[in-house]
């Protein structure tokens, strides 16, 4: 199972979006998809989908957050015609953030956000090997700018089978990003890669819930583990959920909800359901009790 899975809120078009976003790679499916009652969001529809061999989950919950380019997704492509038909599709009712064109780093290269708001950023990679077809980025924007090195290697010390990869650092003349902040890493969490940088310039925008990261535990101590070490936010704490010390989200989730969620008795899930919603930090053997009443 993937460790850390991408979670995507919708206010209503995760049904819509997940069809869309398996339209654009080769081999995606459908892995569940799961309905809520009576949560504090009313229904909430949730679908696990593989796009290029890597989850993502997709929700939809109600119109509370909205997608920022803080966190987008990178996908490295091995033709220029593989490029343009992404961007084709993509900046479909989107708009580009960075033009489709030639950079200094790419001989094609573009960025942009879709008709839903999410971010993605489409590279030609030349003869580079592909080993992730996609790979999510942060971006340390506002108060959190110039914290990108000493998050990822945070996130590093805390993840097995992590590293931190060459940096590739702003130099002076760079402004309003300070020279040595980063301009581009990329580092493997679990063995997935991800990618971060700085921007100093002036964003309206941050990390919010629109994004988190799913860490799937298989025990009680490895939730204990990551929820000791990850949230700094005790307000933020609920459902699983909590926020970390650079306001980026996360949900410690154990495995064996993934099974008690794709139940078809209606009643055990109804009992999960107002289980967890209670909880901040997820307890397993209460989880379980409440799916075995």
């Amino acid at each position: 199972m993937q460790k850390i899975i991408p979670h995507l809120w919708f206010d209503k078009e995760a049904e819509e979006a997940s069809k869309f976003y398996m339209s654009l790679f080769e081999g995606s499916k459908l892995k569940d998809k799961t309905i809520l009652n009576n949560t504090p969001s009313g229904t909430v529809e949730m679908l696990t989908i593989e796009l290029s061999g890597q989850e993502f989950m997709l929700l939809s919950a109600g119109p509370y957050f909205k997608f920022t380019p803080a966190v987008s997704f990178l996908i490295a492509c091995s033709t220029v015609e593989e490029i343009e038909m992404l961007w084709e599709k993509l900046i479909e009712n989107g708009s580009a953030l960075m033009p489709i064109g030639e950079y200094p780093f790419s001989k094609k290269y573009g960025w942009v956000s879709d008709k839903y708001g999410l971010s993605w950023q489409v590279m030609y990679m030349g003869d580079v090997e592909i080993k992730q077809k996609i790979t999510p980025t942060l971006m340390f924007v506002g108060d959190q700018c110039g914290k990108a090195e000493e998050a990822i290697r945070f996130y590093a010390t805390i993840f097995e089978d992590s590293k931190v990869g060459d940096i590739l650092r702003y130099g002076q003349g760079a402004e309003p990003d300070k020279a040595n902040t980063i301009q581009h890493v990329e580092f493997t969490l679990g063995n997935q890669a991800f990618a971060a940088m700085d921007s100093a310039y002036e964003h309206n925008f941050t990390f919010n819930e629109a994004i988190s990261f799913i860490v799937n535990c298989d025990t009680q101590e490895e939730i204990d583990y990551y929820w000791d070490r990850l949230s700094a936010i005790p307000e933020a704490e609920q459902c699983g959920w909590l926020k970390d010390r650079y306001g980026f989200s996360w949900q410690v989730t154990p495995t064996i909800m993934n099974d008690m969620m794709q139940d078809n008795d209606a009643t055990k899930l109804a009992q999960v359901t107002e289980a967890f919603l209670k909880m901040k930090k997820f307890n397993i053997a209460e989880l379980i009790k409440a799916y075995e009443k």
